[in-house]
C-alpha cells in the first residue's frame, strides 16, 4: 500500500502498524515523534494503529547534544 512519510510516497507493505514501520527503519522508538495524518500518535498506540492506505505519516526524531 502507498503512504506519505515525511513528504515522500513509499510504497509499504499491507497489515503494518506504526511500531512495524518504525521497526522497518530501524529507528529507536523512544527517539521518535510520530504524526499520522495530522494527529499525533502516542507511544501506547504504536503497536494498535494500524496504517492505512495514502496515510499522511511524519516522524521526527530527536538527536541529543550539547
Amino acid at each position: 500500500m502507498n503512504i506519505v512519510l515525511n513528504g515522500e510516497e513509499i510504497l509499504i507493505a499491507d497489515n503494518l502498524n506504526v511500531s512495524g514501520l518504525i521497526d522497518f527503519f530501524d529507528l529507536p522508538a523512544s527517539k521518535v515523534a510520530v504524526e499520522r495524518n495530522l494527529e499525533i500518535v502516542p507511544k501506547s498506540a504504536y503497536v494498535t494503529t494500524m496504517l492505512k492506505e495514502n496515510d499522511r505519516i511524519e516522524i521526527v526524531h530527536f538527536i541529543g547534544g550539547g
